[in-house]
Protein backbone atom coordinates (compact mmCIF):
# COMPACT_ATOMS: atom_id res chain seq x y z
CA UNK A 1 0.00 0.00 0.00
CA UNK A 2 1.36 3.43 -0.91
CA UNK A 3 2.06 5.94 1.82
CA UNK A 4 -0.71 8.27 0.67
CA UNK A 5 -3.29 5.49 0.41
CA UNK A 6 -2.51 4.58 4.01
CA UNK A 7 -2.60 8.26 4.99
CA UNK A 8 -5.97 8.88 3.34
CA UNK A 9 -7.47 5.85 5.10
CA UNK A 10 -6.20 7.10 8.46
CA UNK A 11 -7.40 10.65 7.75
CA UNK A 12 -10.89 9.36 6.93
CA UNK A 13 -10.84 7.26 10.09
CA UNK A 14 -9.97 10.29 12.24
CA UNK A 15 -12.61 12.47 10.56
CA UNK A 16 -15.31 9.81 10.96
CA UNK A 17 -14.32 9.18 14.58
CA UNK A 18 -14.58 12.91 15.35
CA UNK A 19 -18.04 13.16 13.79
CA UNK A 20 -19.45 10.40 16.00
CA UNK A 21 -19.93 13.13 18.62
CA UNK A 22 -19.11 16.16 16.45
CA UNK A 23 -17.92 18.16 19.44
CA UNK A 24 -14.73 20.24 19.63
CA UNK A 25 -14.15 19.11 23.23
CA UNK A 26 -14.31 15.36 22.49
CA UNK A 27 -11.11 13.72 23.81
CA UNK A 28 -9.04 12.01 21.17
CA UNK A 29 -8.88 8.21 21.30
CA UNK A 30 -5.94 7.50 19.00
CA UNK A 31 -6.01 3.77 18.15
CA UNK A 32 -2.38 3.57 16.99
CA UNK A 33 0.82 2.92 18.90
CA UNK A 34 2.31 6.14 20.30
CA UNK A 35 5.63 5.73 18.48
CA UNK A 36 4.17 4.86 15.07
CA UNK A 37 3.78 7.09 12.03
CA UNK A 38 0.12 6.00 11.95
CA UNK A 39 -0.34 7.61 15.35
CA UNK A 40 1.11 10.89 14.10
CA UNK A 41 -1.08 10.86 10.98
CA UNK A 42 -4.24 10.18 13.02
CA UNK A 43 -3.34 12.92 15.52
CA UNK A 44 -2.53 15.34 12.70
CA UNK A 45 -5.93 14.92 11.08
CA UNK A 46 -7.76 14.99 14.44
CA UNK A 47 -6.19 18.38 15.19
CA UNK A 48 -7.11 19.60 11.70
CA UNK A 49 -10.69 18.38 12.17
CA UNK A 50 -11.17 20.10 15.51
CA UNK A 51 -9.66 23.28 14.11
CA UNK A 52 -11.98 23.12 11.09
CA UNK A 53 -14.94 23.31 13.45
CA UNK A 54 -13.34 26.00 15.60
CA UNK A 55 -12.99 28.09 12.44
CA UNK A 56 -16.71 27.54 11.71
CA UNK A 57 -17.76 28.58 15.21
CA UNK A 58 -15.64 31.73 15.38
CA UNK A 59 -17.29 33.05 12.20
CA UNK A 60 -20.69 33.27 13.89
CA UNK A 61 -21.54 37.02 13.53
CA UNK A 62 -23.39 36.91 16.87
CA UNK A 63 -20.61 35.26 18.86
CA UNK A 64 -19.78 36.77 22.23
CA UNK A 65 -16.49 38.73 21.89
CA UNK A 66 -14.95 37.04 24.93
CA UNK A 67 -15.80 33.62 23.55
CA UNK A 68 -14.33 34.64 20.19
CA UNK A 69 -11.09 35.71 21.88
CA UNK A 70 -10.91 32.41 23.73
CA UNK A 71 -11.49 30.52 20.48
CA UNK A 72 -8.83 32.59 18.69
CA UNK A 73 -6.29 31.64 21.36
CA UNK A 74 -7.33 28.01 21.01
CA UNK A 75 -6.89 28.19 17.23
CA UNK A 76 -3.40 29.68 17.75
CA UNK A 77 -2.44 26.76 20.00
CA UNK A 78 -3.90 24.34 17.48
CA UNK A 79 -1.82 25.88 14.69
CA UNK A 80 1.31 25.44 16.78
CA UNK A 81 0.40 21.80 17.50
CA UNK A 82 -0.21 21.28 13.79
CA UNK A 83 3.18 22.76 12.89
CA UNK A 84 4.92 20.63 15.53
CA UNK A 85 3.31 17.50 14.09
CA UNK A 86 4.37 18.35 10.55
CA UNK A 87 7.94 18.60 11.81
CA UNK A 88 7.61 15.24 13.57
CA UNK A 89 6.37 13.62 10.36
CA UNK A 90 9.26 15.14 8.40
CA UNK A 91 11.66 13.83 11.04
CA UNK A 92 10.21 10.37 10.40
CA UNK A 93 11.06 10.69 6.70
CA UNK A 94 14.52 12.07 7.45
CA UNK A 95 15.21 9.02 9.60
CA UNK A 96 13.66 6.60 7.11
CA UNK A 97 15.78 7.87 4.23
CA UNK A 98 18.91 8.71 6.21
CA UNK A 99 20.99 6.00 4.49
CA UNK A 100 20.02 6.96 0.94
CA UNK A 101 22.93 7.93 -1.28
CA UNK A 102 21.91 11.25 -2.82
CA UNK A 103 22.78 11.46 -6.52
CA UNK A 104 25.15 14.25 -7.65
CA UNK A 105 22.40 15.88 -9.73
CA UNK A 106 19.67 15.45 -7.09
CA UNK A 107 17.25 18.33 -6.71
CA UNK A 108 15.45 19.75 -3.72
CA UNK A 109 11.65 19.92 -3.70
CA UNK A 110 9.61 23.07 -3.18
CA UNK A 111 8.15 21.66 0.05
CA UNK A 112 8.93 18.80 2.38
CA UNK A 113 6.88 15.57 2.28
CA UNK A 114 5.11 16.37 5.56
CA UNK A 115 3.90 19.78 4.42
CA UNK A 116 2.40 18.12 1.34
CA UNK A 117 0.77 15.54 3.64
CA UNK A 118 -0.57 18.44 5.71
CA UNK A 119 -2.40 19.60 2.58
CA UNK A 120 -3.64 16.06 1.99
CA UNK A 121 -5.18 16.00 5.48
CA UNK A 122 -6.98 19.30 4.88
CA UNK A 123 -8.15 18.01 1.52
CA UNK A 124 -9.74 14.97 3.19
CA UNK A 125 -11.67 17.39 5.42
CA UNK A 126 -12.80 19.47 2.45
CA UNK A 127 -14.06 16.33 0.72
CA UNK A 128 -15.96 15.15 3.82
CA UNK A 129 -17.69 18.47 4.33
CA UNK A 130 -18.39 19.07 0.64
CA UNK A 131 -20.10 15.66 0.55
CA UNK A 132 -22.23 16.88 3.46
CA UNK A 133 -23.33 19.84 1.36
CA UNK A 134 -24.12 17.62 -1.62
CA UNK A 135 -26.39 15.50 0.60
CA UNK A 136 -28.14 18.38 2.42
CA UNK A 137 -31.89 17.89 2.37
CA UNK A 138 -32.63 21.51 3.33
CA UNK A 139 -30.51 23.02 0.53
CA UNK A 140 -31.66 23.91 -2.96
CA UNK A 141 -30.97 21.72 -5.95
CA UNK A 142 -28.79 24.50 -7.34
CA UNK A 143 -26.68 24.56 -4.15
CA UNK A 144 -26.24 20.79 -4.17
CA UNK A 145 -25.22 20.79 -7.84
CA UNK A 146 -22.64 23.53 -7.27
CA UNK A 147 -21.22 21.53 -4.39
CA UNK A 148 -21.22 18.37 -6.49
CA UNK A 149 -19.09 20.14 -9.09
CA UNK A 150 -16.69 21.32 -6.38
CA UNK A 151 -16.56 17.82 -4.93
CA UNK A 152 -15.50 16.39 -8.30
CA UNK A 153 -12.62 18.88 -8.40
CA UNK A 154 -11.58 18.06 -4.82
CA UNK A 155 -11.57 14.32 -5.53
CA UNK A 156 -9.43 14.90 -8.64
CA UNK A 157 -7.11 17.08 -6.59
CA UNK A 158 -6.82 14.33 -3.98
CA UNK A 159 -5.71 11.83 -6.63
CA UNK A 160 -3.19 14.29 -8.09
CA UNK A 161 -1.75 15.34 -4.75
CA UNK A 162 -1.51 11.73 -3.55
CA UNK A 163 0.31 10.79 -6.76
CA UNK A 164 2.70 13.73 -6.44
CA UNK A 165 3.54 12.86 -2.82
CA UNK A 166 4.16 9.20 -3.63
CA UNK A 167 6.37 10.23 -6.55
CA UNK A 168 8.30 12.61 -4.28
CA UNK A 169 8.89 9.83 -1.75
CA UNK A 170 10.04 7.51 -4.56
CA UNK A 171 12.48 10.18 -5.77
CA UNK A 172 13.86 10.72 -2.25
CA UNK A 173 14.25 6.97 -1.75
CA UNK A 174 16.11 6.71 -5.07
CA UNK A 175 18.36 9.70 -4.30
CA UNK A 176 16.92 11.78 -7.16
CA UNK A 177 15.66 14.39 -4.68
CA UNK A 178 16.73 15.31 -1.20
CA UNK A 179 14.88 16.92 1.66
CA UNK A 180 15.66 19.48 4.28
CA UNK A 181 13.59 20.24 7.37
CA UNK A 182 13.37 23.91 8.17
CA UNK A 183 11.95 24.40 11.63
CA UNK A 184 9.11 26.89 11.71
CA UNK A 185 10.12 30.22 13.20
CA UNK A 186 6.79 31.78 14.10
CA UNK A 187 7.89 35.02 15.64
CA UNK A 188 4.50 36.11 16.97
CA UNK A 189 4.35 33.08 19.31
CA UNK A 190 7.75 33.86 20.82
CA UNK A 191 7.83 36.42 23.67
CA UNK A 192 11.40 37.31 22.69
CA UNK A 193 10.59 38.20 19.05
CA UNK A 194 7.03 39.58 19.18
CA UNK A 195 7.43 43.30 19.97
CA UNK A 196 4.01 43.50 21.59
CA UNK A 197 5.05 40.81 24.06
CA UNK A 198 8.64 41.82 24.82
CA UNK A 199 7.67 45.48 25.17
CA UNK A 200 5.47 44.52 28.13
CA UNK A 201 8.38 43.05 30.11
Amino acid sequence: MSFTKQSNLIFNQAINDYHVKDNIDTPIDNPYDRESIENRLYLKCWIDTVQWHLEDIIRDPHIDPLEALSLKRRIDRSNQDRTDLVEQIDSYFRQKYSDVQVLPDARINTESPAWAIDRLSILALKIYHMKEQVERKDASEEHRERCQQKLRVLLEQQVDLSTAIDQLLEDIEAGRKYMKVYRQMKMYNDPSTNPILYAKK
